[in-house]
């Protein structure tokens, strides 16, 4: 598969134009998986990145059920709540895929057993994926079955068409409008960013202005220390990779 394809064209859609670092990584954890377990259906592949992208609001990373502590501890399965790439509740069911207590189904190891073993085994409801992607069935708005009755079953089938539009168009030679910039996420780290540079040269050039005049200009040398302040701040920002550039829209 070329990745730079897929998620070229899985950012236009069901990703609107826009990808994360994080859906990124998500996603080619869950494509490293794919890999590792030699599977070979596509409409499989792009029905659990479909599952995972409902189940975890898009964001393509194992979470935790929505809702305040108090919401939470209302709910009979607490405090086995719903936890992973598919919405995992009761402790018999975490307990199933190899979480020992609460809080484990957000690790990745865990969260990919869960959605490959209780997609492909049935471990979920008792419908796995074979029963409605086969050499006779072709069935994503059947197959939420697998998961959770017909619960936005539609919705998860239109998910479904979007990522088997990119699996497919990666496995052809790479389109001339997709190019390699079209792959990465949005939220560039900013010590890869050309613009921290340019913005780090102008700082640079301001401070080297200010000591030299700061010879004779006392002003001028107390601008430069808050000059070299704020470079030391804007320095750990970037080193510690809480400062990011989100380039625009994606069209």
């Amino acid at each position: 598969m070329n990745r730079t394809t897929f998620f070229a064209y899985a950012r236009r859609a069901p990703f609107g134009g826009r990808l994360s670092r994080s859906q990124v990584d998500g996603m080619n954890k869950i494509l490293d998986e794919w890999a590792w377990h030699r599977l070979t259906d596509d409409r499989w592949l792009a029905y659990i990145l479909a599952t995972a992208f409902h189940e975890t609001a898009g964001k393509m990373q194992p979470i935790r059920e929505m809702g305040g502590e108090a919401y939470l501890k209302k709910k009979p399965y607490y405090p086995w709540v719903g936890e992973g790439l598919v919405q995992v509740t009761w402790e018999a069911n975490h307990r199933k895929f190899g979480a020992t207590k609460p809080g484990q189904l957000l690790t990745w190891p865990i969260a990919l057993r869960a959605i490959f073993d209780g997609m492909t085994k049935g471990m979920f409801t008792g419908k796995k994926l074979s029963d409605y992607f086969s050499a006779t069935v072709d069935d994503p708005i059947g197959a939420r079955r697998i998961v959770n009755g017909t619960d936005k079953a539609k919705l998860i089938a239109g998910y479904h068409k979007n990522f088997l539009d990119a699996i497919r168009a990666a496995q052809e030679a790479q389109p001339a409008d997709v190019k390699d910039e079209d792959a990465k996420p949005d939220d560039v780290p900013a010590s890869q960013s050309g613009s921290v540079g340019t913005i780090a040269v102008s700082t640079g050039a301001a401070a080297a202005s200010s000591l030299v005049a700061g010879v004779q200009n006392p002003w001028a040398l107390a601008a430069l220390g808050l000059i070299i302040v704020a470079g030391g701040v804007f320095a750990w920002l970037i080193l510690s990779g809480r400062l990011t550039i989100n380039r625009s829209k994606a069209v």
